[in-house]
């Protein structure tokens, strides 16, 4: 099992966490409210947390698993939900 975190900065963490969630809820058991979000992937899961200045990002992956893809595909897709605020900070962190 890996684990990686960031912590992105941004105002709209609440916003882009709803997002996320709601896109991903169409296909996967995701569960969520305004200050955090689970997202179980088939490559891992996801854990969010809003907080008034950052969003907080923790991927998991399981056995044999690809971290770097799972942080890619969501970084990818809360780029897009941010693209007023311009491309959103990742420095992904053991964890």
């Amino acid at each position: 099992m890996s684990r990686s975190m960031a912590i992105v900065p941004t105002t709209h963490a609440s916003r882009y966490l709803q997002q996320l969630c709601k896109h991903w809820s169409h296909k996967f058991a995701v569960t969520f409210d305004a200050h955090s979000g689970h997202v179980p992937l088939p490559l891992g899961t996801v854990d969010l947390a809003a907080g008034d200045m950052a969003l907080t990002v923790t991927c998991e992956t399981t056995e044999g698993g690809d971290l770097e893809r799972i942080q890619q595909v969501v970084a990818e897709h809360l780029n897009r939900f941010a693209h007023r605020e311009g491309e959103l900070s990742f420095q992904w962190q053991a964890a």
